[in-house]
């Protein structure tokens, strides 16, 4: 990752710098001897220090090609030599200015003071540096957790619906064998089935009206390999019908049904789909398989992961051992996180 470079204000550089030169000069102001020259020239000295010691700072950190966790105390004392010797040259010339003044007392309190501003600029340029860096970490793991989210979005969606597959072929070789008067339009449902696959996989919503014709062309596949075994009922309104859901939602839902209760003339499963506060719900009785069919894990996972990926929302599932229940919130609106 490069490092980021240091950009400060120009105002904040020079302002920062005259201020920093007035303050000095105040203890002058309170003095019964208060001479203006010497309160002129010694703001001028500490405001042209402050200035040469920004941009020396500046410089110095920019320069580093490793970005560091901590402060570099080799890097400190480089500078807090630097800035030595630039505060005896401007000391010096302030000697030959106020030839009158005792050059000893006066050179040891520049100094000092020139340390402590070259300590203070030290440690700010190094907190903005490393925020500068914080910002750009953060930025980079969140376009890595995007990426990651959407690919893993991308092999959600090629999950869905395959594996009934073998299942619809094994019927239509029944129906064909035997003659059925539905063979055909059994293979045509099959063949809008794929090719509802081809085209929703392109999008991460569709209407649940869509979604319906894809959850009909699947419910007529399995009349055709479950007869009366199961029942269907839909109560949504034509308003939920407008509102917006991952496709193979409900397909992968009603099929979830299917796979894991007993499905049979003499025991018939009622899959029913509604809508109740804002939700639509899936709703059936258990009648668990004595012995239960193997699963990949596609179903529930699949349209959790996707809510969950899409809006931030995760879907409700009760389960009190009588009813399987799983509602999903209406998406009027599609807003991706």
């Amino acid at each position: 990752m490069q490092q980021e470079k240091i950009k400060i204000s120009q105002a904040v550089i020079w302002v920062s710098s005259i201020v920093l030169g007035v303050l000095s000069s105040v203890p002058q102001l309170a003095s019964h001897d208060f001479n203006l020259m010497e309160a002129i020239v010694n703001a001028a000295i500490t405001s042209a220090f402050a200035i040469v010691m920004w941009y020396l700072n500046i410089f110095l950190l920019n320069r580093t090609t490793k970005r560091r966790q901590g402060i570099s105390y080799s890097r400190l004392l480089i500078i807090l030599a630097m800035g030595m010797v630039v505060m005896f040259g401007l000391a010096w010339i302030q000697q030959l200015i106020l030839s009158h003044i005792n050059f000893g007392p006066v050179m040891l309190m520049v100094e000092v003071r020139g340390i402590l501003i070259n300590l203070i600029f030290y440690m700010f340029l190094n907190l903005v540096q490393h925020n500068y860096t914080g910002q750009q970490v953060h930025l980079e793991l969140e376009k890595v957790k995007s990426d990651n989210l959407g690919a893993q979005y991308e092999l959600l969606k090629q999950q869905v619906n395959p594996h009934f597959l073998f299942n619809s072929l094994n019927t239509l070789k029944s129906m064909v064998e035997t003659h059925d008067e539905e063979t055909v339009d059994f293979i045509i449902k099959l063949s809008d089935f794929y090719r509802f696959t081809l085209e929703s996989r392109k999008l991460d919503l569709i209407t649940v009206e869509e979604e319906m014709k894809i959850l009909n062309s699947y419910l007529f596949l399995q009349k055709a390999r479950f007869g009366d075994g199961f029942t269907f009922t839909d109560t949504l309104d034509k308003e939920t019908l407008k509102t917006l859901i991952p496709p193979f939602t409900l397909q992968l839902l009603v099929e979830n049904c299917i796979k894991h209760n007993i499905v049979s003339q003499s025991k018939p499963l009622h899959i029913k789909i509604s809508d109740a506060d804002h939700k639509i719900i899936i709703e059936n009785p258990i009648q668990r398989k004595i012995v239960p069919e193997d699963s990949l894990g596609v179903g529930l996972n699949n349209v959790n992961m996707r809510y969950k990926h899409l809006l931030n929302q995760e879907i409700n599932i009760l389960d009190d051992n009588q009813i399987f229940q799983i509602k999903l919130p209406l998406i009027h609106e599609y807003h991706h996180h």
